[in-house]
């Protein structure tokens, strides 16, 4: 068992289904499978209590097995994985769900993600009926999707009966997506942010200096406070244990109104990874 170290509370978000998801988490995108446990490990000793994983991460063996490590009651950790393209499907979901556990070593999972809508495959709604039957069965507390636009959404809810408790997107300063956060406030969809902090891009915008010099905080600070303070569930990713600490010390401050609407006005809808209306890497025939 791990020394714990004692940390803050970070709030949590009440999910559609009754669920709780910690507001802030912790990624383990591009993560080596050598680096994870002890990566996970020191998000955990840091205080997160949320961790996102993905088949394709290629890391799900050594993130559950830093978590079951750890000693933690198994309810006091969120685990989220997705599932990847290739799979979709509705028996192809059942069996690589199985896999992912397998490779986790837990006995449930608190939220399933379909990784991308690939919708020209046309997949994401038996996929999705697959994840209800899981949810149905007891084998996942929550189902989502990742990277789902609206047209999407309003698919998928008209077809399955069901609104997905999350949609974790690309969001950041540099891409805020005000409409698809405005339809997920309509339907009770919780905001995921991917890729928080535009890969590093935004760290050294003047505006977000200004602001951080002004609350005596890192730039990477006032990002995922902005983040926390529209709402957004928010997984930074780090494999430095300094930087790990620094992105969770972000519960003893908050930016004013002014900062937020500063800081939103930075918006000019640029991506850092793939347009999800076309990509479909890995996508089998």
């Amino acid at each position: 068992m791990t020394t714990r170290r004692e940390t803050g509370v970070v709030p949590p978000i009440v999910l559609n289904d009754g669920s709780l998801i910690p507001q802030l988490g912790f990624g383990v995108f591009q993560v080596p499978a050598d680096q994870v446990f002890d990566t996970v490990t020191a998000a955990l000793n840091a205080g997160y209590r949320s961790i996102d994983t993905a088949a394709i991460y290629e890391n799900e063996e050594g993130t559950g097995r830093a978590i079951r490590h750890f000693g933690l009651p198994r309810d006091e950790v969120f685990v989220t994985t997705k599932l990847w393209n290739a799979d979709q499907g509705y028996d192809s979901t059942l069996r690589a769900f199985d896999a992912s556990m397998q490779r986790l070593g837990l006995d449930y999972l608190d939220l399933y993600l379909i990784h991308w809508p690939v919708p020209a495959a046309n997949r994401f709604v038996d996929t999705f009926r697959a994840f209800q039957r899981l949810k149905a069965d007891g084998r996942v507390r929550s189902i989502g999707v990742s990277n789902f636009r609206i047209p999407d959404l309003e698919r998928l809810i008209a077809e399955t009966g069901e609104t997905p408790s999350v949609n974790q997107i690309e969001l950041h300063p540099r891409l805020t997506q005000p409409e698809l956060r405005d339809y997920h406030a309509e339907h009770a969809i919780a905001t995921e942010a991917w890729s928080p902090l535009g890969q590093g891009t935004v760290l050294d915008d003047p505006v977000i200096t200004r602001i951080a010099g002004e609350v005596d905080r890192t730039p990477a600070q006032v990002i995922i406070r902005w983040h926390l303070q529209l709402g957004n569930v928010v997984i930074p990713k780090s494999v430095t244990p300094a930087r790990i600490l620094e992105n969770f010390d972000i519960l003893g401050f908050e930016l004013s109104a002014d900062q937020i609407q500063a800081i939103s006005a930075l918006n000019s809808g640029s991506r850092t990874g793939a347009d999800p209306e076309t990509f479909a890497f890995g996508l089998e025939n």
